[in-house]
């Protein structure tokens, strides 16, 4: 990878053997990448980024702009979200083991060790957030393995900072982000089946939506949805 420059916008490219340029632009600082076919030279490709640059200032600017948490300190009275609902912390000092539990529909209560710091409240919460995202996906594949006939052998939860999934196609092997747990289940929906068709289109090319299209009708609007809801500080959107 390289870079090339036009005006004041650093691009890496990328080249790969594929037949058309591809061009992204990434959060949380407007990072600019274009994938380019190996026999096009880079004035080729800064060509192809001055024709779009209008769509690459519009990009950076709603990444730039894109409403974040601050940084969460795991005490009593901040905003925690879950499955896409927003709920208060409320932190529990007791001489047991630690646990969550959902009170009502308004509070996430945090038990914990007297004396406890942010790093090992953090722990506990984010492991419970693990199991209850690994308790929905499995029959959320197997529905859409039925639907779309896309087999996927293995899957995995990870904390990822530019991605809320990936793939591994050489095992059918997809990866979702941690942070889905705190996104409505459609949403989640939305990155299962994106991942899956990877596993027929490596790229997000016109294939790929035709089949999104086909399959899930209305990902344009979930897509949206995720890119538009509350980001933790240190995620991006998709």
């Amino acid at each position: 990878m390289h870079q090339i420059k036009v005006g004041n916008i650093s691009i890496d490219v990328v080249r790969k053997d594929i037949k058309n340029l591809h061009l992204g632009v990434y959060p949380p600082n407007g990072r600019v990448r274009i994938a380019a076919p190996l026999k096009i030279d880079d004035e080729a490709v800064r060509l192809f980024a001055i024709s779009k640059l209008s769509w690459i200032k519009k990009q950076q600017f709603k990444f730039e702009n894109q409403e974040r948490q601050s940084e969460r300190r795991f005490v009593s009275g901040e905003s925690h979200y879950y499955k896409g609902k927003r709920y208060l912390l409320n932190v529990i000092y007791c001489n047991a083991i630690p646990r969550v539990e959902i009170r009502k529909i308004t509070h996430i209560d945090l038990y914990v060790r007297e004396g406890s710091t942010k790093e090992q409240r953090e722990k506990v919460l984010t492991e419970w957030y693990r199991r209850q995202l690994k308790a929905q996906i499995p029959a959320l594949i197997d529905k859409w393995q039925k639907i779309t006939g896309v087999n996927v052998s293995d899957w995995g939860i990870k904390r990822m900072k530019t991605k809320w999934g990936t793939c591994t196609i050489a095992n059918r092997r997809i990866w979702l982000n941690l942070e889905l747990a705190k996104k409505p289940e459609h949403c989640l929906e939305y990155i299962i089946v994106h991942e899956m068709i990877h596993l027929l289109e490596r790229n997000h090319n016109d294939r790929f939506v035709a089949y999104m299209d086909k399959f899930m009708p209305q990902w344009h609007f979930y897509k949206e949805e995720l890119n538009r809801s509350m980001l933790s500080h240190e995620i991006w959107s998709y």
